[in-house]
């Protein structure tokens, strides 16, 4: 990934560079820091002044990509709803839609929740505990005051501290399930960390990273650590110190005694509760609604996944009766090159009938018009010449040669058949429930559907089963002997 400099934080680099460099060279002479220092002063002015625009910049990001209003929101909601009511009109005893009914007035409540969800997430010994109790102690209660009723930090398990997966995976789950991330680090990310933060960022959830322990580096380190984290992540940014490393104090007596103690320092936590109480000042509300809109879209994701489930129960019988259909009429009328227009009118009925389980409505015309585009589709994708050579392979040298070209054509029309159905079942279910496509077909989406059915269905194992059960119909004579040396032909 190549990384873009930002240039606030070049400027700023520069200036405080350069005035470090002013500031060792003030043994050699006054005048020289004299006409220096304005220039400097000057670049370090402008160059906090662009950081802190840049931060407030980044602020504003997170508020233009969430909802706009309630109102989108409760659309979100209505049209979970919609689904949860096709799923009880299809499937009314179906075991999981008293639960899903139950999440709905829940979803609305949600829009008016006063309590804001913070989680604190990272991996192992990075300070999560720590900054929790020090913001509980230093912070909470003041934010709580001034924006909403409560304010709950909660802290996940450590990331990455297994070689599985199942431990990240529920630690990341809570930590969606909040308003607001706070993904800490005590160094520049790893590889894991930061695919990790890019995942969270991809599906909308509300984060800032923290670089926690900053005072365990020398003050030059920490301004390139802090540096990459920001050019790295491009979102806000801070550096903390939840917990300073005790410093020795030393302490020189009149009496010429030397006394010497370790001494605490104060938590350095100032940046992080003024972005973070600038954050939920601003966007609170907003941070909410994201929540509530993100839960609503995962409701009406799992109820379309129960009501297609239903549907594509119901439509496989359909697919199956039609490829049989396809395979018979091709067989008996074999022609020297398979033609998948020659059987349009075939698929054209099985598009009617799924479009009737997947409330599609399509007259017959129209779905002529479907079953000549995916026909045309399948010839320029290659579909029907690759099909036919991978079946007729595992005729080849069978017992029933003298009829193998019928037995090619036969099975090669329900193999074609049969990828038209299985095409249009993952069409329609990508589609949004209760909206009728069946004037709107997007052919370009349906090449892409076509392509991968195909690829799922060409294992050798599922063409021998398929060409079996082919020939067990178009030819009931043959001996299971002869179909067990089909089944090996591709072996």
């Amino acid at each position: 990934m190549v990384v873009k400099l930002q240039r606030p934080i070049l400027v700023g680099g520069l200036g405080l560079s350069f005035s470090l460099w002013i500031l060792q060279s003030w043994h050699d002479s006054i005048v020289q820091l004299g006409e220096y220092s304005v220039l400097s002063l000057l670049l370090i002015g402008g160059g906090l002044l662009l950081l802190k625009q840049n931060r407030a910049k980044d602020n504003s990001q997170v508020l233009d990509s969430l909802p706009v209003d309630r109102e989108t929101v409760e659309n979100a909601i209505a049209k979970a709803e919609v689904v949860i009511n096709h799923l009880a009109d299809e499937a009314e005893n179906h075991q999981a839609l008293a639960t899903l009914r139950e999440k709905i007035p829940q979803l609305y409540q949600e829009l008016d929740r006063q309590e804001i969800h913070l989680a604190v997430t990272g991996g192992k010994s990075v300070g999560k505990s720590t900054l929790i109790e020090v913001l509980k102690s230093n912070w909470r209660q003041n934010v709580e005051t001034r924006n909403f009723a409560s304010l709950q930090l909660q802290e996940t398990a450590p990331l990455f501290a297994q070689a599985g997966e199942t431990s990240d995976a529920t630690a990341l789950t809570k930590a969606k399930a909040t308003d607001f991330i706070m993904f800490l680090t005590n160094g520049d990310l790893t590889d894991t960390e930061f695919q990790t933060i890019q995942q969270l960022k991809a599906e909308n959830h509300r984060l800032m990273l923290v670089f926690n322990k900053q005072d365990q580096y020398l003050v030059d380190e920490r301004a390139s650590v802090l540096l990459s984290l920001k050019q790295r992540i491009q979102a806000n940014v801070v550096a903390t110190a939840a917990s300073p490393v005790p410093v020795k104090v030393r302490k020189y007596n009149d009496d010429g005694s030397v006394q010497e103690w370790m001494e605490q320092p104060a938590p350095d936590i100032q940046q992080l509760t003024q972005d973070l109480g600038e954050i939920l000042a601003q966007q609170g509300q907003q941070l909410v609604w994201a929540t509530t809109m993100r839960k609503a879209l995962l409701l009406k994701a799992e109820a379309k996944n129960y009501l297609n489930g239903i549907r594509r129960d119901r439509a496989n019988p359909v697919i199956e009766q039609y490829q049989w259909i396809a395979a018979a009429a091709a067989f008996a009328n074999p022609v020297p090159a398979l033609d998948i227009l020659a059987t349009a009118a075939i698929n054209a009925q099985m598009i009617v009938d799924l479009g009737n389980v997947y409330q599609q409505k399509f007259s017959l015309e129209q779905a002529k018009n479907v079953a000549g585009e995916m026909g045309s589709l399948m010839l320029k994708l290659g579909l029907v010449e690759l099909s036919s050579k991978a079946i007729g392979t595992v005729l080849k040298s069978h017992a029933v040669t003298f009829v193998a070209g019928g037995a090619v054509q036969g099975v090669s029309a329900a193999y074609l058949t049969r990828l038209a159905g299985l095409s249009l079942i993952e069409y329609f279910q990508q589609q949004e429930v209760a909206v009728n496509t069946a004037t709107g077909f997007n052919v370009e989406k349906l090449g892409q559907t076509l392509q991968k059915v195909f690829q799922q269905n060409q294992q050798v194992s599922f063409l021998q089963g398929f060409v079996k059960q082919g020939v067990k119909r178009l030819l009931p004579e043959v001996s299971e002997g002869e179909l067990v040396g089909a089944q090996k032909a591709l072996g």
